[in-house]
């Protein structure tokens, strides 16, 4: 009995220890699914992303009713990521806070070119027809004046009509009436009273007559030569007065609005980099031009010194134009990525982490090195303001909304060398790794044969600006010889692997540009060999001669308004996708 009492004792105590830890397990494993339960909510606009509300309502914009926002596991929404400390070392990343269009405006600057003042312009003519038997201009850019001997014509018609000039003389006293008619048969060709009289003194026709200048000024075209034939009317020598001349600019339409006749602009030139001229806007064009969606803006220089010659560059500035929208806030032009009709900005999301998103904003004028944001941002907020490329090409990598991919999703955009992203075996680079390509550690010869190629690469952009298919096939082949002559051996490990994925493509698209038949297409391929070797500048660097700087341009206009880049020595806008269609259509985007 007492036996069974032991196991009855022991039977009890088992159960309750059994409760007692169970019980706790099942409460700490309550508990701990309910932690792990209680996950932040984000609620979002689905047409105003920038919104972040912590429980469901009304978007504060537009009113639409809020959705739940994507979180993933790491605490980041569907289209935040995050970069390394290091990538954004690397890349040079900055941000900028971003406040009101008006206190960020400092005026705004317009590219330009002189040209003759088409009032001070005259085109000498043949009154008469006939030889040119001495032209006394012989080139271009002789200064003339008023009265100045320029040619002798010999013209049938008019040694004709001098001889009946000396007949009408003899018959003066009887026949006045032919006589002052024949007189005034000569006065129709421009003959003078005093050549006239000359004639009638010498009682000799003249046989090859002077042509004297109508007015003063600078030869500025030739249009004949010694021992043309002339008609009567024709153009022989167009004659300007330099002493004032027109700067004109081209004002794009989104800044039409902004500029009023009597402005006051300050202007600069190469030539004279250390000077500024003043001038006021004295013509606005009302007709817009629908190839370069610009119209010109005008101002009337004083060139008594001589220093503005026509063809010249000019850069204008107009100091106090404000923005027409006082609410609108202001972002840099290099914050800003166009593609097509879409603007967008990198957001940094978290002020104490390196989190971004890409947010679409609309655009109104450009102020100064600004651009006024009408929609899609908010006073306070952080924005990626240099290198906006390297965080784009980051956000592709991860399969988050980017400039080129609305709609998210895996790409690859041949940055996985230097953005500190993991990348797969499919990439040539080691799996699960953070690969990092330091600029610093790239050897200098290398850098070196990019600039040589590089170098090629302008002059083939050089040829499409002039529309020269011919030079540009030249031009390609001379740009495939320096990539030749580049030592791959000089990049190890994965700088190699990142620097042959450039190269293909590069070669593929110059060989393109070399059997095209017609510019179109070499242009096509033109903008895919710029794509890739601006990669490679960014990934590697580059050492250019003499350390010149190295700009990337940008015309939204390029590829079916998809937009475009180029490289180029000259900061000054020299369009190659449109050529003299559209030379200056485009902005500078970075320096390198």
């Amino acid at each position: 009995m007492k036996k069974y009492a032991i196991y009855i004792a022991i039977l009890v105590v088992g159960l309750l220890l059994g409760k007692f830890f169970l019980g706790n397990s099942s409460t700490d494993n309550s508990s701990k699914n309910q932690t792990n339960e209680t996950v932040e909510e984000h609620w979002t606009c689905s047409m105003h992303p920038q919104i972040d509300m912590p429980q469901p309502g009304q978007c504060p914009i537009c009113g639409m009713d809020l959705i739940l926002a994507e979180v993933t596991t790491d605490g980041l929404k569907a289209n935040q990521f995050k970069l390394s400390s290091n990538a954004l070392a690397l890349a040079n990343i900055q941000t900028t806070i971003i406040g009101t269009a008006s206190s960020a405006s400092s005026g705004v600057k317009l590219s330009g070119k002189i040209v003759e003042n088409e009032r001070n312009m005259a085109i000498q003519t043949a009154h008469f027809g006939g030889r040119i038997e001495k032209l006394y201009i012989n080139s271009e850019g002789e200064k003339v004046k008023r009265g100045q001997l320029l040619a002798r014509i010999y013209s049938p018609e008019l040694f004709a009509a001098q001889q009946e000039l000396l007949t009408a003389v003899l018959l003066k006293e009887s026949q006045p009436a032919l006589y002052k008619a024949v007189r005034g048969k000569l006065k129709l060709w421009k003959l003078s009273d005093k050549q006239i009289n000359s004639i009638e003194a010498s009682k000799k026709p003249i046989s090859n007559f002077p042509i004297y200048a109508n007015v003063s000024g600078i030869v500025t075209e030739k249009m004949v030569e010694e021992g043309n034939h002339v008609t009567e009317g024709a153009p022989l020598l167009k004659i300007t007065n330099l002493n004032t001349v027109w700067g004109n600019f081209d004002v794009y339409e989104n800044q039409i609005a902004q500029f009023k006749k009597g402005q006051e602009i300050l202007i600069t030139t190469n030539a004279y980099p250390t000077k500024k001229f003043k001038a006021k806007v004295s013509f606005i064009d009302p007709i817009l031009d629908t190839k370069t969606r610009t119209v010109k803006l005008r101002a009337v220089l004083n060139n008594k010194q001589r220093i503005f010659k026509p063809g010249m560059f000019i850069e204008g500035k107009i100091t106090g134009s404000k923005s027409v929208n006082k609410d609108a806030i202001s972002v840099p032009t290099t914050a800003v990525l166009w593609t097509g009709k879409r603007s967008v900005v990198y957001v940094k999301s978290n002020p104490n982490e390196p989190v971004f998103e890409m947010r679409e904003v609309t655009l109104g004028s450009k102020l100064g090195e600004n651009y006024e944001v009408v929609e899609g941002l908010e006073n306070g907020e952080e924005i990626v303001s240099n290198g906006t490329f390297t965080v784009d090409a980051a956000a592709q990598l991860q399969g988050k909304k980017s400039m080129m991919n609305k709609e998210g999703g895996k790409t690859t955009t041949g940055h996985e060398g230097h953005l500190g992203i993991q990348t797969n075996t499919n990439n040539n680079i080691k799996e699960d790794a953070m690969v990092m390509i330091d600029k610093s550690k790239i050897n200098s010869t290398f850098k070196q044969q990019l600039g040589k190629v590089v170098a090629g690469y302008i002059l083939l952009k050089n040829a499409l600006v002039e529309d020269n298919m011919n030079m540009a096939q030249k031009e390609a082949q001379q740009v495939k010889k320096a990539l030749e002559k580049v030592d791959m051996t000089l990049l190890k490990g994965d700088a190699h692997n990142v620097w042959m994925k450039f190269l293909k493509p590069i070669k593929e698209n110059l060989s393109k540009v070399q059997n095209a038949l017609e510019i179109k297409s070499q242009r096509a391929a033109f903008l895919i060999v710029g794509k890739q070797l601006s990669k490679g500048i960014e990934t590697f660097g580059i050492q250019t001669e003499n350390d010149q700087p190295l700009y990337l341009e940008f015309c939204p206009m390029t590829d079916n308004n998809n937009g475009g880049f180029w490289l180029s020595y000259d900061k000054e806008i020299k369009n190659p996708f449109f050529g003299k269609a559209m030379l200056s259509c485009g902005e500078v985007k970075a320096t390198y």
